[in-house]
This record gives structure tokens, sequence and C-alpha cells, in this order.
């Protein structure tokens, strides 16, 4: 059975950072495409960085220069760093991962982060 875990999650001060990780049981990493998404309380789930099974990396504009997508294939898995956070940054994040060839893909069930003073 797949399983996709996310963690990492939590309250943090604008300007500061956390790292998000997303664990998998099932599958084996290195061969997904590895993406995060966010979804904001009224908002639509929104792609925020993604890494190729292969480490080439991608982030939307408004995460450039914060958010570093990295993933390690030894311990299966995926990580956000996020760092110089604001309010904005406020969403459930989740991890989503896709066959690179099949295009199977799975989801883990989120963690909230909350930008706040």
């Amino acid at each position: 059975q797949v399983q996709i875990t996310e963690s990492g999650g939590g309250l943090v001060q604008p300007g500061g950072s956390l790292r998000l990780s997303c664990a998998a049981s099932g599958i084996m990493l290195r061969n997904y495409l590895m993406r995060w998404y966010r979804q904001a309380p009224g908002k639509q789930r929104e792609l925020v960085a993604s890494i190729s099974s292969g480490g080439t990396p991608y982030y939307v504009d408004s995460v450039k220069g914060r958010f570093t997508i990295s993933r390690n294939n030894t311990n299966n898995r995926v990580y956000l760093q996020m760092n110089t956070v604001n309010p904005e940054d406020t969403a459930d994040y989740f991890c989503n991962a896709r066959h690179h060839l099949s295009g199977g893909m799975y989801w883990g069930q989120g963690t909230q982060v909350t930008v706040s003073s």
C-alpha cells in the first residue's frame, strides 16, 4: 500500500523559515516527479515547486529565491525549505508524486503552514 506523508508544518513568524518533509512508503520516489502544492482558505490548490526524477527543480514565481525543493533518494524523502516566509504563504501544503513513465499519481494528506506574528 502506498502512503505519502507530509510533516514539518506549523506556526512561523513572518521572515522565518520552515522545512517541510514528504516521506513515502510503498514506492521509490526516485522514479517520480515530485511536486509541492498549496491551498489557502477559499483559494484553489496551486503548484509551488517541483523536482524531476533527474533532480531538475521548478518554482512558481511567488516563491523563487525563497523556497528550495530537494530530494533524498536514499531515505525516500522530498523536502521543501521555506525561507523568508510571509503571510501569503499560509496554506495547507500537499506533496504529490507522479510516476515519470506511467503518470500514476499519489497525494499526501497535507501539512498546515501558518505565517503570523
